[in-house]
């Protein structure tokens, strides 16, 4: 039989660990309401009730909102590289490498609509908030380094020629985030899929021949 011990140092170990897990569950419900109703909409004790705390335990992991959000901003930022690393990681191949990321990119940064909102509403508020500013541009450049580094792979492979990669993949970047900026009013353009996948392709490959017909099956809709 167990000795009530034992059993209160089991129990109190559960109680440590989810002490320990809560900030991340309040920074994944506060994600939630942010992109579902928007940040400025979204009440601290909504986020306690949605992760069934009081609004005082919440307080007791975040002193306030601004903290909430920069804890739901760190979860987006996790979890998006967490997937898009699970991704490309379903092939050895740098060339489809590539375009699993680019694939992966559309639909989670621009089909995603919880996605797209949250990350535009953040964009918009760092313009004034320089710690806001800060943790994107953090993100942002890893963002960067990860496709620089596929397209270097692929070329290192002997797979496609591309004579300046982290120019391409700034313009391909600046071409991805204006696209979401238009969707906020026009989101019929995100019915689109293949035009957009093909023309951040073309703009990835800076008119640099590929080797294995990569455009070629992207003109013809034969990309997975």
């Amino acid at each position: 039989m167990e000795s009530a011990e034992s059993a209160e140092r089991r129990v109190g170990g559960r109680a440590a660990a989810c002490v320990r897990e809560m900030p991340a569950e309040l920074a994944e419900k506060a994600f939630e309401l942010f992109s579902e109703r928007g940040i400025r909409r979204v009440r601290l004790e909504e986020v306690a009730g949605r992760a069934g705390v009081t609004k005082g335990s919440l307080y007791w992991h975040f002193e306030s909102k601004k903290d909430l959000l920069e804890a739901a901003c760190l979860h987006y930022y996790r979890t998006w590289q967490r997937r898009i690393h699970a991704e490309v990681g379903r092939s050895a191949d740098p060339l489809k490498r590539l375009e699993l990321a680019i694939r992966f990119g559309v639909r989670s940064c621009l089909l995603d609509r919880r996605n797209r909102v949250f990350s535009t509403e953040i964009f918009a508020m760092s313009l004034h908030d320089p710690d806001i500013r800060r943790g994107w541009a953090q993100f942002y450049d890893t963002v960067r380094e990860f496709y620089v580094g596929l397209v270097e792979a692929a070329r290192a492979a002997g797979r496609i020629d591309a004579p300046d990669p982290r120019g391409t993949v700034d313009m391909m970047l600046h071409c991805f985030e204006g696209i979401k900026q238009r969707a906020s009013f026009e989101p019929e353009i995100l019915s689109k899929e293949e035009a957009i996948c093909r023309q951040l392709t073309r703009i990835l490959l800076g008119g640099g021949r590929t080797r294995g017909g990569f455009l070629s099956r992207y003109k013809a809709g034969r990309i997975d």
